[in-house]
This record gives structure tokens, C-alpha cells and sequence, in this order.
């Protein structure tokens, strides 16, 4: 008698298993659980009842999803239906791994759903020995099934837009901060260390990095010269303190220091000087990105609060599904919570302080405007999370939207309605998702050339290639060495000599008769030529022979 059928889903497919036998305070002794392992012993207990394999790996993708999200797919109803034995007094009972899973399966087929306990073991079993279980499934098959469906089902919950991921706006944030803390410490472990030497400066200067940048310059008060006031003034911006600083090194309490330690106080505010500047890159970095993730939020409230607000919630979808209510008070979850147990005053906002809004807002308004800026805040983040194409003209009306309301709190003058703001906005937004439209598909088209140009080169350069090679070969024949020509000069050589023949059968007998009187005419020429030469080595041979008689 089958007490019960347990549902398995593998890489492979659907299982179903009938459990013959099974008690429920014994299967937790260490014995019971150790005979799982012995497969033996298990399928004495079980027995495959049905097998429903996936046809392909977009459809066990597919299923896969479903379960995760606790949906039941058409695939695992069908198979349900017509496994599970229907009919009589009692409904079958079906054990299922996942709590949410069987809820949906228990509202969709009106079955009793069993999880945990005896169903969570006779499972473990089933994973361990599924190969064994199924026919004509072997442990290095269902193993390249799990392999490949493991690695499509990543792909698929990454997302692969490379352009719109907010992982990297949440790490940049939070490199921020700690860059924050530590470029705070490091300045200030600079002040007491270089304030030995020269204790005024610190009350010259205040900003860290400018101290920092100071320190390293100036080295040894007591070298401090006129020649260096200029570059004292580049990096203070300020003649007044350059001329103070000159002026205190002059009349200073510090004491002296020796070079080696003057050398590492040197070093370590270049060290701080250099996180400055990476800060200040990172910064510029987090902006754009943003601009790219989130450019209504962006917009509306800034960058970096913006970044805040995401990296809290885990994600720019996390964020669009939170409530303007919890919007307003994220991150002051603790001041929430103990105002919950004292029952005390609620706090009115969390990491939106930080914005300017609130800050700029009169004390009794400013609960008002934060509940007002977290609400518009929610409505950017959803549009920048679902939106196609980013575009920050949401953002920027939204930002006007909230301006006037602050405005309002202030003279008392009536804002612009809400409706007559997002329908300007739908218009601009749609022209410039157009204009954003057509650039991308200017991209794709010089892309596109580009690469037609680099196929067409590589072609030319292969046919060059084979050309040299040809020209190049060489045939031997009887110990003779014979060239060949490349193809290209024997096309053309054999262009002319058509030319030349077609020129021959067109022109007339004149043209023959004319070239051979020209060859009369030169033959004459040439013996006229040698007579000449002949006469003048006779007149040469007289002349010596009357030398000679003299």
C-alpha cells in the first residue's frame, strides 16, 4: 500500500517515487539514516513511480524558474495529473522539498502537501542515489545535466546588461565611505605627527588634503625660503596663508626632527595625498555610473545619496518595490525600532537627510517634505528600473516638483499639478529616447562597416598572400629553374596581346607597306654609316705611313 508519493525535481527532469514503507519517529534514528546510503535497503522502501524527462535545456530552464519562484508550470501539472492516482476516500498525499512550492500546488491541483521531517529524508536518498533510481540514466549524464542547467540558470538571474548593473554602484559606494574613514584618520594621524615640527600650520590650514600637500612641500620649516611662496600659494589658493605660513615657520614652537623621520612623514601624507586624488576618481566614476543605472534618481536627489539609498536596499529593484513609507525611513531602522518598543516618535527620514531638500526646509516642515521627496524618490527609481531606455528627464521635472512644494511650504504659492508635470515629461522623454534611438543605431551601422572593412583587408591581404606564394614558387623541369608569373601580370599580358591582334586584323595593308619602307629607309642609313668610318681609317692608315717616310 503506497502511504505516500514524494515529487523530485532533477537537471533531468520530473520523478516521481511511491514510499511503500515509512514511519515517522524511526526515520530519525542515526541507524534509519544511515541505511539511506545503502541503496539497497532504500529501494526496498521507494519505487519510481513516473518519469517526466525535459525535452530541452530552454524548457528545464524554464521549469526551473518556475520552481524557484514557487510557481507550478504547465509541464509539472500535466505530469501530476496523470501520475498521481485520483479517486476513493482519501486525497493522495504528496511530499515536496519546497514549503512555497507545494502552497501553489496545493491552491492549483487540491492535494494534502507534506513537507520536512520523513519527506526531507526520503529525499536526501533519492538525490544521492537518482541515477541508480531512473533507467537509462547514468551518474555522468545526470551530472552534465545538473552542469549545463546550473550554469543557464545562473546566466539567466545575472544580468547580463553590463551597463545597467547596480552591483557596481553598490561597491563604489561602499569603498566611498571607507575611503571617507580612512583618508580622515590617516589626515588627522599626519596633523599630530607633522605638528611636532610645526605646530601653526594646523591652525592655519584645516582641510586635510591641503595639509597633507603642505607637509609633504614644506619638509623642514627651517628651509622654508621665499622661492617657495608661489607653490605654497598654488596648493593653499590663498596669498594671506601662504604669506602666514612663510611667517610662522619663521617664529615657530616646533621642535626639530631628523631627516629619517622627516622622510616618513613625508611618504606616509604622499600616501594620503594619492588617496585623495583616487577618491576623487572614484567619485567621478559613481556619477557615471549612476548616470548610466539611475538618472532620475540620480537627478532628483543626487549621486551619492542615490548610491546610498540602492546599496541599502540591495538592489534598484529592491528599491522600486519598497513603499514610499519605507523609502522614507531607510536606514534609521534602529530609531524605528526603538521607537516601536518605547513607543516613543517615530523618526521622519533616514539616509534622505542627507539631501538638500530637507536640509533647506523650515523645522516644522521638514517631516513633510521628506514624506514628499521619499515619494517622488520611489516613482524614479521605478521608472529607472523598468525604463528601456535611461533618461533623466523624469528625474529633473520631479526635482522641480519638489523645489515648488518647498516653495509652497515657504510663500504659500500653488505648485503645478502632478498630471500636467509627467505628461510634459512623457513628451520630452519620448523625444529624447528617440534621439538616444537613432545614435544607437548609427553605432550599430559604423560597427557594422568597420567590420565589413576588416573582412574585406583580411581578404586582400590573404589574396596578396596566395599571390607572392604563386609568384614566388618555383617548377623544375629537366634541371631548369622556370618562374612563374603572377596572375595578375599574365591577365594583363594576355589583355594586350588580344589588344594588339585586334588592332592588327583592323588596321589595312597600308600600315604593313608603310613599315616596310620605313626598313628600306633605315637599311641605307646604316650602310652610308659604315662607308663613312671605313673612309676615315684608310685617311688615318695614309697619314702614318707619310710620318713614317719623313
Amino acid at each position: 500500500m503506497v502511504l505516500l508519493h514524494v515529487l523530485f525535481e532533477h537537471a533531468a527532469g520530473y520523478a516521481l517515487f511511491a514510499v511503500k514503507e515509512v514511519e515517522d519517529i524511526g526515520m530519525l534514528l542515526p541507524q534509519v539514516e544511515q541505511s539511506v546510503l545503502n541503496l539497497g535497503k532504500f529501494s526496498s522502501v521507494i519505487k519510481l513511480s513516473a518519469f517526466f524527462p525535459f525535452k530541452s535545456a530552454q524548457g528545464a530552464l524554464e521549469n526551473i524558474n518556475a520552481v524557484s519562484e514557487g510557481v507550478v508550470h504547465a509541464d509539472l501539472k500535466l505530469f501530476l495529473e496523470t501520475n498521481l492516482p485520483s479517486g476513493g476516500k482519501k486525497k493522495a498525499m504528496l511530499g515536496v522539498s519546497d514549503a512555497k512550492l507545494g502552497a501553489a500546488l496545493q491552491e492549483e491541483l487540491n492535494l494534502s502537501i507534506q513537507t520536512g521531517g520523513v519527506v526531507a529524508e526520503i529525499i536526501r536518498g533519492v538525490r544521492l542515489h537518482f541515477h541508480s533510481l531512473v533507467k537509462g540514466l547514468t551518474a555522468q549524464a545526470a551530472s552534465k545535466a545538473q552542469l549545463g542547467l546550473g550554469h543557464s540558470y545562473s546566466r539567466a538571474k545575472v544580468k547580463f546588461n553590463v551597463n545597467r548593473a547596480d552591483n557596481m554602484i553598490i561597491q563604489s559606494i561602499a569603498l566611498l565611505d571607507q575611503l571617507d574613514k580612512d583618508i580622515n584618520t590617516f589626515s588627522m594621524r599626519v596633523r599630530e605627527w607633522y605638528g611636532y615640527h610645526f605646530p601653526e600650520l594646523i591652525k592655519i590650514v584645516n582641510d586635510n588634503s591641503m595639509y597633507c600637500k603642505l607637509a609633504k612641500l614644506i619638509g623642514n620649516r627651517k628651509e622654508l625660503t621665499e622661492e617657495m611662496l608661489q607653490a605654497i600659494e598654488e596648493i593653499t589658493m590663498d596669498s594671506g596663508k601662504a604669506q602666514a605660513i612663510l611667517d610662522a615657520s619663521r617664529s615657530s614652537m616646533g621642535m626639530d626632527i631628523s631627516p629619517i623621520d622627516l622622510i616618513n612623514i613625508e611618504s606616509f601624507s604622499c600616501r594620503v595625498v594619492s588617496l585623495t586624488t583616487y577618491r576623487q576618481g572614484l567619485q567621478e566614476y559613481l556619477r557615471s555610473k549612476m548616470g548610466q543605472v539611475a538618472p532620475n534618481l540620480a537627478a532628483l536627489i543626487g549621486e551619492v545619496v542615490g548610491a546610498r539609498l540602492i546599496s541599502h536596499a540591495g538592489s534598484l529593484t529592491n528599491l522600486a518595490k519598497y513603499p514610499a513609507s519605507t523609502v522614507q525611513i531607510l536606514g534609521a531602522e534602529k530609531a524605528l525600532f526603538r521607537a516601536l518598543k518605547t513607543r516613543g516618535n517615530t523618526p521622519k527620514y533616514g539616509l534622505i537627510f542627507h539631501s538638500t531638500f530637507i536640509g533647506r526646509a523650515a523645522a516644522k516642515n521638514k517631516g513633510r517634505i521628506s514624506r514628499y521627496l521619499a515619494n517622488k524618490c520611489t516613482i524614479a527609481s521605478r521608472i529607472d528600473c523598468f525604463s528601456e531606455v535611461p533618461t533623466s528627464v523624469f528625474g529633473d521635472k520631479l526635482r522641480d516638483q519638489v523645489e515648488e512644494r518647498l516653495a509652497f511650504y515657504e510663500t504659500g504659492d500653488a505648485p503645478r499639478k502632478n498630471l500636467d508635470v509627467m505628461k510634459e515629461a512623457v513628451a520630452q522623454a519620448s523625444e529624447v529616447a528617440a534621439a538616444i534611438q537613432r545614435k544607437l543605431e548609427k553605432k550599430e551601422k559604423k560597427k557594422k562597416k568597420r567590420e565589413k572593412r576588416k573582412l574585406e583587408a583580411l581578404s586582400t591581404a590573404e589574396g596578396d598572400e596566395e599571390e607572392k606564394a604563386n609568384g614566388e614558387a618555383e617548377v623544375h623541369e629537366n634541371g631548369d629553374i622556370i618562374k612563374k608569373k603572377n596572375k595578375k601580370k599574365q591577365a594583363a599580358e594576355e589583355d594586350e596581346e588580344v589588344l594588339t591582334n585586334c588592332v592588327d586584323e583592323a588596321t589595312p595593308s597600308k600600315k604593313k607597306k608603310k613599315r616596310k619602307i620605313n626598313a628600306v629607309e633605315a637599311e641605307p642609313e646604316v650602310t652610308e654609316e659604315a662607308d663613312a668610318i671605313q673612309a676615315e681609317k684608310k685617311k688615318k692608315k695614309k697619314k702614318k705611313k707619310t710620318e713614317e717616310d719623313e
